[in-house]
């Protein structure tokens, strides 16, 4: 199976170089990660002492970011190395500052994996909820080296779990222990003979409330915002905006709207303007421009999001009309955001839980989302219940990483 595996990520190292021709994001994937081994040649040493963390692209990095955070504290003298597997999490996080290097993981064959790791040389490793590379994991394994799993999840749907799994559930055994975010998920390793397991929670509770305790504010949102209810809509697509757009034209101007899509491109984003009929603006041009007379704000640059959530009154969490689902929630949740998602939120805990709590409330087609859109814009009592039940939630949820912390020290 091994064998088969390592054919099948030669064949797939071959089509990527071809894939790469023609789609930018796909160019990036495999230019990223032809420098790696000569970066991680200049910036670590044989004597350096190296963490190493793996997050499959940024929602597993932000939710990493907690450990990372206090490793770093406690282990000043160790180098930070983070590697993603996706471009969409290194291009946008290649430059943070908890890191001392950021790089691309290469391709899990047996060769990088040994060269990765006799660079790297780490003392300590932390898989970031999921991606189980089996080349990676072996050599591991064999070099003794402690491998965590942190915030992770698991389904019975997965290989680990059925009878022709066997080739990944040895890779699990690299792990010295779970930290899973759920009774499911322990159980379901419990099931294959793991023990060394526990019930950990979930680390992204605890980055989105340090959030709070930074600074938030953006005075060009605080002057478009100009003490008016005002709808955040975040990390929206196209099937989003097509309902979106159209509550948005037939409403009052003592509303407003901040649009922060899931996709800037610059052919998309002018679509978007062009099909909204209230006075619009967006980011890229509002020098010189009195915002507070627009309607209508498109966010056409990434990594402000979060502190906009800051600005909102309610709350539309894009992703929920597509597969897997609804981006984060706990964003303006952890703000006392009431939340508005659309159908497609079964896969992801926080999204169900809070349902069911009534803090967000899913809408499937356009008039369930005109009811609870003017519903929450006519009732504060409204905004303020659902708001308290949403911060509420995250507080009681945080914790995760002291948890894994205590346990690792």
């Amino acid at each position: 199976m091994l064998f088969l595996y390592n054919f099948i990520v030669y064949i797939a190292n071959f089509l990527l170089q071809i894939f790469a021709v023609f789609s930018p994001k796909m160019k990036l994937f495999v230019e990223g990660r032809k420098t790696v081994f000569t970066t991680l040649q200049s910036k670590i040493n044989s004597e350096d002492k190296t963490i190493w963390f793996h997050a499959a692209s940024l929602g597993e990095y932000e939710q990493g970011l907690p450990v990372i955070e206090k490793i770093k504290k406690k282990f000043p003298a160790h180098k930070i190395v983070v590697t993603f597997f996706s471009p969409s999490g290194y291009e946008v996080r290649k430059n943070n500052t908890v890191a001392d290097v950021t790089v691309y993981l290469p391709l899990d064959t047996k060769s990088n994996a040994k060269q990765f790791l006799k660079l790297v040389h780490p003392e300590m490793v932390f898989f970031i909820k999921y991606e189980y590379w089996p080349n990676y994991l072996n050599e591991l394994k064999k070099q003794n080296i402690k491998t965590y799993l942190i915030s992770g999840i698991f389904r019975e749907k997965q290989a680990f779990f059925k009878w022709y799994g066997g080739f990944y559930r040895n890779a699990l055994q690299s792990f010295a222990y779970f930290f899973v975010q759920n009774e499911s998920s322990k159980k379901l390793l419990q099931s294959i003979g793991f023990a060394n397991v526990k019930i950990s929670g979930d680390t992204r509770f605890d980055r989105v409330v340090s959030i709070l305790e930074r600074d938030n504010s953006l005075d060009f949102i605080e002057q478009f915002k100009n003490n008016t209810i005002t709808i955040v809509i975040g990390s929206s697509w196209p099937k989003d905006e097509s309902l979106l757009v159209n509550y948005i034209n037939q409403s009052s101007n003592e509303v407003k709207f901040i649009i922060a899509p899931h996709n800037i491109k610059s052919e998309q984003i002018q679509e978007l303007k062009n099909s909204i009929t209230k006075k619009s603006l967006l980011f890229s041009e509002k020098l010189n421009k009195n915002l507070s007379e627009y309607n209508v704000f498109i966010i056409d640059t990434i990594g402000i999001l979060t502190k906009i959530y800051s600005y909102a009154d309610i709350a539309y969490v894009g992703g929920g009309f597509g597969n897997p689902g609804v981006h984060n929630i706990l964003e303006p949740a952890t703000f006392g955001v009431p939340i508005v998602i659309g159908p497609n939120f079964s896969h992801f805990a926080e999204a169900t839980a809070l349902v069911n709590m009534t803090g967000c409330v899913s809408i499937s087609n356009q008039k369930e989302l005109n009811e609870i859109f003017d519903n929450l814009i006519q009732n504060p009592d409204e905004r303020f219940e659902k708001g308290h039940i949403c911060n509420t939630f995250v507080n009681m949820n945080k914790g995760a990483t002291e948890v894994i912390l205590k346990h690792i020290l």
